[in-house]
């Protein structure tokens, strides 16, 4: 869909991971610290993951964590993605000695599945917390403990895998189910594309008391070119 981007193997195809630490031990929790590290797949395996080839972007730090507010540090990155996605910068590749159009766009995201939701602006709480099954998500709700746990995971196996028959390691039942396939990037896109963008987190007492809310992730527009370039 895009060879202009394709056709130059130099262009460069970035990963973001972001996730948050304790850097005072886990008995100190007045603190949280957020590295956002950037690196580059066009490099080998074994360079692309050392510590050399990682760009580290910036450092989200303060006596809680972001959340949803992380939208509001990273917007000065995705600004950077944008433009290296749709403009390009020149730069000079000093091997050949000539000046080309360099573009950039993001391969994936890792992270674990709250800082997920964070990220790309989806709820993973509650009854409908997997993105792929959406409404159709399976889960049960504890009696006792009030917690609500996901089941149904086996349809995403093969379908002759032994731990669809499996009964007593699971929950005594055998799953034959289709896995659902995840939407299409224009699908995605037409679901979020009226959804009102607010950076930060707003004062419960000041802001106006609203009929329905939206929100997209920093990175939502960042995961639609991801999808359609799928």
């Amino acid at each position: 869909m895009y060879p202009d981007f394709g056709n130059e193997a130099r262009n460069l195809r970035l990963g973001v991971a972001s996730d948050g630490m304790n850097l005072f031990g886990n008995l100190n929790s007045s603190h949280s610290s957020w590295p956002v590290l950037l690196m580059i797949y066009n490099l080998p395996p074994w360079l692309c993951i050392k510590r050399n080839y990682i760009m580290f972007c910036m450092m989200i730090a303060g006596p809680r964590q972001p959340g949803n507010d992380i939208d509001v540090y990273l917007s000065p990155l995705i600004e950077d993605l944008r433009t290296m996605w749709e403009l390009g910068v020149d730069v000079l590749d000093a091997n050949l000695q000539e000046t080309l159009r360099l573009c950039a766009m993001v391969f994936c995201t890792i992270n674990d599945f709250p800082t997920y939701g964070n990220l790309s602006g989806y709820s993973v709480k509650g009854h409908h917390a997997c993105p792929i099954c959406e409404k159709n998500t399976s889960f049960v709700q504890l009696k006792h403990g009030k917690k609500t746990i996901y089941t149904r995971h086996r349809g995403f196996l093969n379908q002759f895998h032994p731990y669809r028959r499996l009964k007593k390691a699971f929950d005594g039942s055998q799953e034959y189910e289709i896995a659902p396939k995840p939407l299409h990037g224009k699908e995605v896109y037409h679901r979020v594309k009226e959804i009102i963008t607010i950076f930060g987190r707003e004062d419960e007492k000041k802001k106006p008391v609203r009929k329905t809310s939206g929100r997209k992730g920093p990175f939502s527009s960042i995961f639609l070119i991801g999808l359609i370039l799928m």
